[in-house]
């Protein structure tokens, strides 16, 4: 059973990272690309702040953005802000998700994410958490995956193993960081492929921020996973 309680209050260690580590920065450095394609910085920190107010949305039971046009608009229109305002943002909308969360509620029920996804409650916190640990390791100024928490390693993994299986382009896979394992990927009687790494590899390769270098492929070639 998820624990939404305990993710909460993961989400706000994390988010206490983060802006530790970003208030080192300064104007120049947060306005410098960080590791996603066409983002600064300052991009990172925007997002992460409407993310909140987003699951805001979700957990209250409104749309979670308008329209991807307006969500794209939002993190553009933040992005060129100094950077106290970009972590007094991140930290006021994280405060808000967190005050959401607090609110007694049926966290069983069905609530509706983006394009259509839909999740119970409970996951939301998780959902945050991973936004804010990923988008802290995409601003590249010294957390890495290696850095991460190890049970969020190991739930993340099993949340993108869960969330490919069955995927008709993705070959029947077995995962494994030498310690715990997991299938993915269309259902067969036997893996076609085994992969096998450490879960900072794997985690990297599932999500999209390494390419699958430091991963041990039998049986193929590493599979080629579909967008996230």
């Amino acid at each position: 059973m998820i624990d939404h309680a305990h993710d909460l209050a993961s989400v706000h260690d994390a988010t206490e990272r983060l802006l530790t580590a970003a208030a080192a920065l300064d104007n120049a450095s947060a306005a410098e690309p960080s590791r996603l394609p066409g983002w600064s910085r300052n991009h990172v920190l925007a997002h992460i702040a409407r993310n909140a107010d987003a699951l805001v949305n979700v957990l209250e039971g409104r749309p979670m953005y308008a329209t991807a046009s307006v969500r794209d608009a939002d993190i553009e229109r933040d992005a060129p802000r100094p950077l106290d305002v970009q972590l007094a943002d991140v930290r006021e909308s994280g405060a808000r998700f967190q005050a959401v969360g607090a609110v007694p509620a049926d966290w069983s029920r069905t609530v509706e994410l983006r394009n259509g996804v839909v999740d119970t409650a409970s996951r939301v916190p998780f959902r945050r958490w991973v936004e804010v640990e990923l988008h802290h390791v995409d601003m590249g100024i010294g957390y890495e995956l290696e850095d991460l928490p190890e049970e969020f390693t190991q739930r993340e993994i099993d949340f993108l193993a869960e969330r490919f299986t069955g995927h008709p382009e993705v070959p029947s896979t077995h995962l494994s960081d030498g310690t715990h394992a997991w299938s993915t990927g269309r259902p067969a009687e036997k893996p076609e492929v085994t992969v096998t790494g450490s879960p900072a590899d794997l985690l990297g390769w599932l999500c999209g921020r390494r390419d699958g270098s430091g991963l041990t492929v039998d049986g193929g070639a590493l599979p080629t996973l579909p967008p996230l």
